[in-house]
């Protein structure tokens, strides 16, 4: 029999500096095994402190009793047990919810380079990568479920995921362990016990090394995403533009040097770009960057993605978070003195210098003329279009009025009348 012990030793070796372990401990076989078999390896090795955290969904009436259970497993193995209560949210795939619901609750809780080890196996790679497969996912997703990632301020291991579940069932069985049997999971309502009790076991009557065979699939589709991801990292390097002003710290991409690019590179570079700040549109919808890249020239088409949008504006490609895309309320500030000045849903003001009359601070309305020396008056419209400022910046700019004529234009000190040469108006936009 495999020594599941010495397995998992070996899989944890280049994660036993860090300052603790926590099991993601649902009390089902897998995860008690993994629980388990780290408790006895504690006894003999020097390991991170350990803990365990129970996840109580509260989708079934027999979870009620499954808290008591796990935590008289982690008493008897003298293992701390936190149970967390989530709520999962209505959606038409309550597997999905209760997963976000989950990994939602694991990152909250996850202390500081801590690592949290989850219990999945062989057996739950091949079930996930032939779930995508089904949905027409792409290399990224046929990668399947990772050894190891970020997660919060810690790191997701996964230890046993070369091991079978009947290998683990075997050190279960020969432990004599207890774990709990979940009702659903002999249910073919939900896709993934479908794929494991009727899909999978047809396709391993034909090829009895199907799980082995798929868990290669998964490193050969992880191999080809990091290749991908090299090409997107260097089509990036020559794509991604400084901001248009120091201050202005929005993403943005230089339309000429996507425009450059195949249509296949341009959504690879995209999703390597997109990555950190949304959820990637599906197939259907990228239809809508074609839309956005072949808009007039004189055109500010927008995407609408997941917590935010992709804007065209002056050849430029930025990415707007979500905040950006709102219309901040009506402001009319009194500014009597130096001092930081909140800006409901807009950051807020900084201003710095001697204030000897007071100063009126709103937003742009449209037909605002400064005075600028040597120039005369100028419509800020003009101005603002000759800075190269973004249509999505200028609405939010604090205009500083003195007996209601604008004498200056937060972060724009060029635009202040000789009346405030000696003060200073920052504007600050805190994501």
């Amino acid at each position: 029999m495999l020594d599941i012990q010495q397995h998992i030793l070996t899989a944890l070796q280049p994660w036993r500096d860090r300052p603790s372990f926590c099991v993601a401990f649902s009390g089902g076989m897998d995860s008690t095994v993994l629980l388990y078999a780290l408790a006895q390896l504690a006894k003999q090795q020097r390991l991170p402190a350990l803990r365990a955290i129970y996840i109580q969904h509260g989708l079934q009436e027999a979870a009620h009793a499954w808290p008591a259970h796990c935590q008289g497993v982690c008493d008897a193995l003298q293992i701390p047990l936190i149970v967390l209560d989530v709520d999962v949210a209505s959606s038409a795939s309550v597997e999905q919810a209760a997963r976000q619901a989950r990994y939602a609750a694991f990152a909250e809780h996850l202390q500081k380079d801590e690592v949290l080890l989850m219990a999945q196996h062989q057996d739950d790679q091949a079930e996930t990568l032939l779930f995508r497969l089904m949905r027409g996912t792409g290399v990224a997703g046929l990668r399947g479920i990772p050894f190891t990632r970020s997660l919060s301020r810690g790191h997701l291991v996964r230890p046993l995921l070369d091991l079978s579940q009947r290998q683990l069932l075997d050190y279960a069985q020969q432990q004599q362990l207890c774990w709990i049997e979940d009702p659903s999971n002999a249910s073919d309502e939900f896709d993934r016990n479908y794929l494991r009790h009727q899909v999978i076991p047809l396709l391993a009557s034909r090829w009895p090394k199907v799980q082995q065979s798929l868990q290669r699939t998964a490193r050969h589709m992880h191999e080809a995403q990091q290749l991908l991801d090299e090409l997107a990292a260097e089509d990036l390097q020559r794509a991604q533009l400084e901001p248009v002003l120091d201050w202005l710290n929005v993403p943005c991409l230089n339309m000429d040097s996507l425009r450059e690019l195949s249509l296949v590179r341009q959504k690879n570079l995209l999703r390597y770009w997109l990555t950190p700040f949304t959820l990637l549109p599906d197939s259907a919808h990228w239809i809508s960057w074609e839309t956005l890249r072949d808009a007039q020239a004189d055109a500010q088409p927008i995407w609408r993605l997941h917590n935010g949008a992709l804007l065209r504006s002056k050849n430029r490609l930025y990415w707007l978070a979500e905040c950006w895309l709102q219309t901040p309320p009506a402001l009319n500030l009194m500014v009597h003195k130096a001092g930081r000045y909140a800006l409901p849903d807009n950051g807020y003001l900084q201003v710095a210098g001697d204030v000897t009359a007071p100063l009126q601070v709103r937003y742009r309305q449209g037909a605002e003329r400064f005075f600028i020396e040597g120039r005369g008056h100028r419509d800020l419209k003009r101005l603002l279009q000759e800075l190269g400022l973004p249509a999505f910046v200028r609405s939010r700019l604090p205009v500083i009025f003195l007996a209601e004529q604008p004498v200056a234009l937060a972060n724009v000190p060029a635009l202040s009348h000789p009346q405030l040469q000696d003060v200073h108006l920052t504007w600050h936009f805190a994501e």
